[in-house]
């Protein structure tokens, strides 16, 4: 059996498996959403954006093609090292932890599709808030897409099994001490593999008390990718803007 004692998200983002997982991932959908989030904040053309736990870089690949200046950072090399065969003269990715600020300020920060409340300690949380509003210029707006804590608890399904690429992932979900936690194991190679995703159950009040602390303000909610109202028990995403 392999598993890896390293915190999970520094483990399982780093390996190929996540993106094997995850490969059927609506890009379509991703697109839209950027479109709409850039043009709701109306950033400037050419504007300065930080896509901060980028991954592979696709979101800030697409908001390069649509004319903004972006940089990508995640704590994966792996990802990085990916990313890095599509920098321009606008684009750029670097390996950063998102708990500390990056060197620049900028029109916007996004962190996208819950890329949030992974982290042991819970200051990080607070710490990384603290270093979007530091990367922010005064004019600037933070983003934090996570998912609706409420909706994914009501609807959680405790066990399944994806097939991608001819590898079984069996997923098992549950919520434990504020948790929402999944549990994945497959052979792949003739070889167990064993990972676990672990997300805090941030409610919209959890995020008000932590922006209170770290001094951001929030200014709008949204549900979904479109950018509608956002309700408590049927949105399947929390879509904070704030500065």
């Amino acid at each position: 059996m392999i598993k890896d004692d390293t915190t999970w998200y520094a483990s399982w983002f780093n390996t190929p498996f996540y993106h094997i997982l995850y490969k059927d991932r609506d890009y379509a959908e991703g697109e839209n959403f950027m479109y709409n989030l850039t043009e709701y904040l109306n950033i400037p053309e050419n504007g300065k954006i930080l896509d901060l736990a980028c991954g592979k870089g696709r979101h800030a690949i697409y908001l390069n093609k649509i004319g903004y200046n972006v940089t990508g950072v995640d704590l994966s090399e792996n990802s990085i090292k990916h990313a890095k065969q599509f920098e321009n003269d606008t684009l750029h990715f670097n390996v950063h932890d998102m708990c500390k600020p990056y060197h620049e300020q900028f029109d916007a920060v996004f962190n996208l599709f819950t890329s949030f409340g992974y982290f042991e300690n819970e200051e990080d949380n607070l710490k990384t808030i603290k270093a979007i509003k530091a990367n922010l210029n005064e004019t600037g707006f933070g983003v934090i897409d996570f998912l609706n804590s409420d909706f994914i608890i009501d609807n959680l399904v405790p066990e399944d099994t994806k097939t991608v690429d001819g590898i079984d992932f069996l997923q098992k979900r549950r919520v434990e001490n504020g948790y929402i936690i999944k549990d994945i194991s497959f052979i792949a190679d003739g070889k167990d593999y064993e990972f676990q995703e672990r997300v805090r159950a941030f409610t919209l009040a959890d995020f008000e008390a932590l922006f209170e602390k770290a001094g951001v303000y929030l200014l709008d909610v949204f549900g979904d990718y479109k950018l509608n109202k956002f309700h408590k028990k049927t949105s399947q995403r929390l879509i904070l803007i704030f500065k």
